[in-house]
């Protein structure tokens, strides 16, 4: 590797998410390069269930445009960014702690009329009736972020999911950059199926624990 040579950062999530990810570690000062490995589209579903249920768990901020007006309605959100969004949707909101295994708990006797809208592929089944209403389609990356592969330079690599851990290791098996990995769990982390120079586990399972991974890996890297 070059002297000096900055690390930069690729950013898999899908849009808008990337751009807001991106947003959000402007002050790190990296280079960034925004190739999402996934598409949201939406499926065909039963909009009338989805308005006229009693309540709602949400697990991916992506479920929110798709759940209709809140109009006061009960909503139980894995996270600060799900939750701010279906806050903005008219939602009476319960933020979760940031992962589902976490949320069990708010999950308890519910009762009837409960739904869970939620995209084709779950990391975890939850003890509420579920409802696809949203696909993630697999994408190549892009002719910068191969370029950016290709380099000398380290990459660092926030990964938000399992299946995004999965996509982006099989996009990147012949990378010639050292690949730094930021991952949001533990789960995400052992998803992993390439090589990579240096990994750090985020401390809580959302998008400011993976700048705070971020932060560390480039703290060690200025520690050598």
């Amino acid at each position: 590797m070059p002297p000096n040579a900055p690390p930069s950062l690729l950013v898999t999530r899908p849009e808008p998410a990337a751009r807001r990810f991106a947003a959000s570690v402007a002050h790190l000062g990296l280079p960034v390069v925004i190739s999402p490995v996934m598409r949201i589209e939406t499926r065909p579903h039963d909009e009338t269930r989805l308005r006229d249920a009693r309540g709602l768990v949400l697990t991916s901020v992506h479920a929110v445009p798709l759940a209709g007006a809140g109009q006061g309605r009960p909503a139980i959100c894995v996270g600060p960014a799900t939750a701010e969004a279906a806050r903005a949707a008219g939602f009476d909101v319960t933020e979760g702690p940031g992962d589902a295994a976490r949320m069990m708990p708010l999950l308890r006797d519910l009762g009837p009329g409960w739904l869970h809208p939620h995209g084709a592929h779950v990391a975890r089944v939850l003890p509420v009736p579920g409802m696809v209403v949203y696909d993630q389609l697999p994408l190549d990356l892009n002719a910068q972020a191969r370029r950016l592969l290709a380099g000398r330079a380290p990459v660092i690599l926030p990964l938000f999911s399992p299946r995004s851990a999965r996509l982006v290791a099989e996009r990147v098996s012949d990378a010639i950059a050292p690949l730094w990995l930021a991952s949001i769990s533990a789960a995400a982390d052992r998803a992993w199926q390439a090589g990579a120079a240096r990994r750090e586990t985020a401390p809580r399972p959302d998008a400011g624990g993976v700048i705070e991974a971020v932060e560390t890996l480039l703290a060690a890297e200025q520690s050598l």
